[in-house]
């Protein structure tokens, strides 16, 4: 009898939290890395949420709260989600979890069971399909396309419903593409879920304040109404406020669901560490002033970053609306040959060549279920990307294409 339940084996590690470890060990090696495959922010928390910590830790706030967080933060997420995104709340719509990684399993796992389907756009967080494979259901992946901005269109959303589908996955901006829905395209999806209300939307709005030139952020409970009974929208600090390392994030939606998450997360983690929920309602509450200078820095690497990769032989990158990822596509590569003569047959062998030949560490798109791609955080400086940029130019110009006059041509016209 296997000692392993059946559960671990329907599930993966993450290949990006794979790649930083590689990248750390080679690192450790005395390898010359440069690592831009991990989603985090490259600011420090600021300094009045560091001090709202340890003025909690001074105060003696170091005790269990809540099983699904402290009454002020709830408080402080409602007036959040009002504030921001024009939705009433009340505290008992709303879950506190150590991460938006948890919110979202919580509730996939309070939902999901054998039979049901999930669908999830693709590319996507490699997360999503995994938390729907470890819930017991099946994971739907509905390609979307660079022609269309690495949007689904309500056509194929309407094609991938089906009587056993529960949930619809939307992540905007998204990782790995950045690419963001405006409130019109939110509500042409929104009108095909009217039609099927057995479909629930867990909208996954983590990088709602790194929206670049001028995109307005939307999320489908603000946009349709009458879908709000049946929209998780989670959120977290972690990438607005640089605060990856503190786990929180939150979610707002029906009471019922939101029971029931607190149910299972009373039985494995209770509630989240009681100093980084101190942490989260002062940044929540304080100053937000400095969100858009940290928008225009990462604006700023964005442009540099296409700009850099569109000037590689081989590499056409198009321009995201948000989050800190590029997801470029090598789709004229394909057929290559490395500069140290490795055949370049999909963009896994494409990202780990790059890394053993050129010393820079990105994430292959098969990771995120669309290829073929390959993703780049540039939330690293401006000399650290311009050093990456030389180096991956250096690395598609020493390779030869010369048994490539039969790969496809690419779908990202510069």
């Amino acid at each position: 009898m296997p000692f392993l339940s059946k559960a671990v084996s329907r599930i993966k590690p993450s290949p990006t939290v794979a790649m930083t470890g590689r990248v750390a060990a080679l690192q450790a090696e005395g390898r010359d890395i440069i690592g831009l495959s991990a989603g985090e922010p490259d600011f420090d928390t600021p300094a009045h949420i560091r001090e709202a910590a340890k003025a909690a830790i001074d105060a003696g706030h170091t005790r269990y709260t809540a099983v699904d967080g402290m009454a002020s933060l709830k408080q402080a997420i409602c007036r959040k989600f009002a504030r921001e995104n024009g939705l009433d709340y009340t505290p008992d719509r709303i879950s506190v979890g150590t991460g938006g990684k948890q919110i979202l399993f919580n509730a996939l796992l309070a939902s999901v069971g054998p039979g049901d389907e999930v669908i999830i756009p693709a590319p996507y967080w490699v997360s999503y399909p995994d938390i729907v494979a470890l819930a017991g259901g099946t994971p739907v992946i509905l390609p979307s396309r660079a022609e269309d901005g690495f949007r689904i269109t309500p056509d194929a959303l309407r094609r991938a419903i089906t009587p056993q589908t529960k949930w619809l996955i939307l992540n905007s901006p998204s990782n790995p593409s950045g690419a963001a829905y405006d409130a019109e395209q939110l509500r042409a999806l929104c009108a095909v879920l009217l039609d099927h209300p057995q479909v629930w939307v867990l909208a996954d709005d983590i990088y709602e304040h790194l929206c670049f030139d001028g995109f307005r952020f939307a999320t489908p409970a603000q946009v349709e109404p009458r879908l709000k009974d049946r929209v998780l929208t989670m959120n977290g600090v972690s990438k607005a406020y640089a605060m990856t390392g503190w786990r929180i994030g939150y979610g707002a939606g029906p009471v019922e669901l939101i029971r029931a998450m607190a149910k299972l997360q009373s039985q494995s983690t209770s509630n989240p560490s009681t100093i980084s929920q101190h942490a989260a309602l002062a940044a929540l509450s304080g100053p937000q002033g400095f969100l858009q200078g940290w928008r225009d820095d990462f604006q700023a690497r964005r442009d540099l970053v296409v700009a850099g990769l569109n000037d590689c032989p081989g590499i056409d990158c198009p321009v995201p609306q948000g989050a800190f990822y590029v997801y470029p596509s090598i789709r004229r590569m394909i057929g290559w040959r490395s500069p140290a003569g490795t055949p370049i047959t999909d963009d896994e062998v494409f990202a780990n060549a790059l890394l053993d030949e050129a010393g820079v560490a990105v994430v292959f798109g098969a990771a995120f279920g669309l290829s073929p791609h390959f993703r780049i955080s540039y939330a690293a400086s401006t000399d650290t990307l311009t050093e990456a940029l030389r180096r991956i130019r250096a690395f598609c110009e020493g390779c030869d294409a010369s048994d490539a006059a039969t790969a496809p041509s690419s779908p990202h016209p510069r």
